[in-house]
């Protein structure tokens, strides 16, 4: 039976007629009268409204397979038990409005998010080419000289990139619902974002594989600096600094591309509920991690830095992240799943 079919059998089961459904519903009689001719689709507010009228669930009216005697009470629509008894998860409805809006402002938080952790990253290149270059006399700085430059440019692209997680993030913390609740979604909705997950699809592996290949790659030209100078004292000390230098742009390239797939990508389980966002996830209360992740690696990243002031090594870090990332990600979707 369809949703026209079971909006008139419930409609008439009450003894009201369009004019008393639509005054219930705040909708005009043409609505109803569109509704019960399948002419149009009432939105998500409208089922919810008309489940708890008629005392029935979302999912029995929305799904053709499914019966009015198949119907539960509307305890479905207000709320669904968590397994591990600690409480109530509440059901969000997504509008197709909805979760356009938030598909768009998703793809946009990823980039200043990809470009906070890239500046991170980068923050210390300057600092490490200026200092080694001026320990070896190729540029007519002193070290301390150096030191400054490279510190000031260092706090500069920190600043920015904090500036960049602040901001954005308190912007993006208005979908932060989507994690903390059930979604039922909007007639349509669960296609759609289907859909656009398929043409992402593709973009998001390139991206994925171009990130983790830049990482690893960012150990060649360390490789072709040992070739050509081997142990050839000060040309092969200039040349390993430069060589540093390069491979952290490489890193940042890289993690770019990564994060901004992931949460791209993220943005399209989150609504579909699939992935690290099924209900199961959110009932035993598997929250997100990629951003926070990558915050915390940055933080190791430029404590360590600092305390042991060997630039030229602790860019090991980042390449050790990428690794972790990889295997976190693939642990805690199987904890989660066998939980």
């Amino acid at each position: 039976m369809i949703l026209a079919d079971k909006i008139i059998e419930l409609r008439k089961k009450n003894g009201w007629s369009q004019e008393d459904l639509a005054e219930q519903l705040h909708v005009s009689r043409q609505s109803v009268s569109k509704w019960e001719g399948a002419q149009s689709i009432p939105d998500m507010n409208k089922i919810i409204a008309m489940s708890n009228l008629f005392g029935v669930s979302t999912d029995v009216l929305l799904k053709d397979e499914l019966s009015l005697e198949d119907g539960t009470s509307q305890e479905v629509v207000a709320s669904v038990e968590q397994r591990d008894g600690e409480g109530e998860l509440p059901i969000k409805a997504i509008s197709m409005e909805d979760a356009n809006t938030y598909l768009k402002e998703n793809t946009e938080f990823a980039r200043p998010i990809a470009c906070g952790v890239s500046l991170c990253i980068l923050s210390p290149v300057l600092l490490i080419i200026l200092g080694g270059f001026s320990e070896y006399g190729v540029i007519p700085l002193s070290e301390m000289q150096a030191a400054g430059i490279g510190l000031v440019v260092l706090f500069l692209l920190i600043m920015g990139a904090v500036a960049l997680f602040v901001i954005h993030g308190m912007k993006h913390s208005r979908w932060d619902y989507l994690e903390k609740s059930f979604l039922d979604t909007a007639y349509g909705v669960d296609g759609m974002v289907r859909e656009r997950r398929e043409k992402y699809r593709s973009r998001f592996m390139t991206e994925l594989v171009s990130g983790i290949a830049i990482c690893i790659g960012s150990l060649i030209p360390m490789g072709v600096i040992l070739v050509i100078f081997g142990d050839k004292g000060r040309s092969a000390e200039v040349a390993m600094v430069a060589c540093v230098g390069c491979m952290l742009v490489l890193l940042a390239l890289g993690v770019h591309l990564i994060i901004h797939a992931s949460i791209v990508w993220s943005g399209f389980q989150q609504l579909l509920e699939e992935g690290d966002y099924t209900r199961e996830n959110k009932a035993f209360n598997a929250t997100p991690w990629m951003t926070g992740y990558w915050i915390f690696v940055t933080a190791v990243y430029l404590g360590v830095s600092f305390l042991t002031e060997r630039w030229d090594l602790t860019w090991i870090i980042w390449l050790v992240a990428v690794a972790v990332c990889t295997i976190l990600a693939g642990v805690f979707g199987k904890k989660n799943k066998n939980a």
